[in-house]
């Protein structure tokens, strides 16, 4: 059987979309996945567990139907604050006025009630903005179970808004009763990367990273930099290495620290994961003008175009293929604009890997260089762990990696990986010489075919990559 050429439909830039109400059904699944999505984030701020039984059920099944590694990513809430229920749904406010977030409360008058006991946090004078910064105030006092702040702003509430706290130190505390919950349930289900939100520090990540393995999970960990403490530089560096990846959560970050530092932020988590060799997202609002119209500003396609030329490894869709009402035709639409931005720009990296002694960086350094070199079709890498085609990936090659492995897990969470493509096989001395031959004859790859095999002396073993060679397929 031949097959349409990996070099027409691959996509370096992988997408990542939001299973949604917009988008729950098996057939909708299918569409998003088959239409370019690599991986599906479900939202844990919404949803039951049986939506999540189901979904994962859904997304496993057009994964195999489709003969498609997808991975699953768990997003956590996180201690994620609201109002309460507000009467009637609205409330104006003016300047100056005086109001007592109370947690617990209901509404009455000035007494507005929140859902996450914010007075254990909060100290006077800091900041407290409310309904994505529409309204901001300041605490002038804390008392029980009451922060009370001054109105510095006209504007509205209404229920269920969400309030940010740039100044608050939550003191490692970002993992709150129900993300433990939500944490447990996903070790026991097929869940490929759990998404840390609110992360202040990188002891925030290695907080779960025992927890998750104290319960025998081996998901890998994304950090949501959506904080102000996260963004300071030494900071953020230590939370990147602590991390498997990184996501630019651009809609929080703006509210605490203002919408015109996210696009500096954002090109220094990318740098930075470039040079530790580590996965970097881009998320919020990419494709937001579709929740509602089938064409993208021409903004959004600029947006989605800067990632891949900066080399992101991700962009990510939210309420466009949760809510909107055209979410296959957004994930289409991504993917256009991403295929023909790698076909007519070259991808400018913000950084390149530090080589930090570890002798994987070097190997899989050579064989983007001796690729490139011969014009290979495709860089072939065995890995057991992905580590391998993680290193490859970070050098952001202009050709396809095809990765094999016979972990199933490691092949689902290789699906996000710049410039990769996955396969599950058994370990074996010619597991990749084997599948690039089959993919020769399948006529994913040409005929003839140069391609760089990359693999170690003792397959199936974690960290014993120390081979390149070059093979021809006629």
């Amino acid at each position: 059987m031949t097959h349409q050429p990996i070099s027409q439909i691959f996509k370096r830039t992988k997408i990542i979309a939001t299973v949604g109400p917009a988008t729950h059904s098996y057939e909708l699944i299918y569409e998003l996945i088959l239409s370019g999505a690599n991986g599906l984030r479900l939202n844990f701020s919404h949803g039951d567990k049986e939506q999540r039984d189901q979904q994962i059920a859904w997304i496993r099944k057009a994964s195999e139907e489709l003969k498609k590694p997808v991975a699953i990513l768990q997003d956590l809430q996180g201690p994620k604050i609201r109002l309460g229920e507000i009467k009637d749904n609205h409330l104006d406010v003016a300047k100056g006025d005086i109001l007592k977030l109370t947690y617990g409360a209901k509404h009455e008058g000035d007494v507005i009630p929140i859902q996450y006991d914010i007075a254990t946090k909060v100290q006077p004078g800091e900041r407290v903005y409310i309904f994505d910064g529409k309204v901001k105030t300041v605490a002038t006092h804390v008392e029980g179970h009451t922060v009370q702040v001054r109105v510095e702003n006209d504007g509205y509430l209404m229920s269920k808004k969400g309030i940010n706290l740039p100044d608050t130190d939550f003191g490692g505390d970002v993992l709150t009763e129900k993300d433990y919950h939500d944490i447990d349930y996903g070790v026991k289900q097929d869940i490929d990367y759990v998404c840390l939100s609110f992360v202040h520090s990188a002891e925030d990540i290695n907080m779960l990273r025992g927890y998750l393995a104290e319960k025998g999970s081996d998901a890998q960990l994304i950090a949501k930099i959506e904080t102000k403490p996260a963004i300071d530089d030494d900071e953020l560096e230590k939370i990147i290495e602590a991390s498997d990846g990184v996501m630019v959560a651009r809609g929080d970050l703006a509210v605490e620290v203002g919408a015109e530092i996210v696009p500096v932020v954002q090109r220094r988590i990318i740098e930075l994961c470039h040079n530790h060799a580590k996965m970097s997202i881009v998320a919020t609002q990419m494709m937001m003008s579709m929740v509602s119209s089938p064409e993208p500003t021409r903004a959004e396609v600029n947006d989605v175009s800067h990632a891949v030329i900066v080399g992101a490894d991700c962009v990510m869709l939210s309420d466009e293929t949760a809510n909107g009402e055209y979410p296959i035709e957004t994930v289409q639409s991504m993917k256009r604009i991403i295929m023909y931005t790698q076909t007519h720009i070259p991808v400018r990296p913000l950084g390149e890997p530090r080589y930090l002694g570890k002798h994987v960086t070097a190997i899989s350094s050579a064989a983007v260089t001796v690729a490139h070199q011969l014009e290979a079709s495709a860089i072939v890498a065995e890995t057991k762990s992905g580590a391998t085609a993680q290193h490859i990936a970070a050098h952001r090659p202009r050709i396809p990696i095809i990765s094999v492995t016979s972990d199933p897990r490691v092949a689902q969470q290789m699906a996000l990986l710049y410039a990769n493509k996955s396969f599950l096989r058994p370990d074996g001395e010619r597991a990749g010489v084997n599948l690039a031959e089959e993919l020769v004859k399948e006529g994913y790859l040409p005929s003839p075919a140069t391609v760089v095999v990359v693999s170690g002396r003792q397959p199936g073993m974690k960290g014993a990559t120390d081979t390149i060679r070059v093979r021809t397929f006629a």
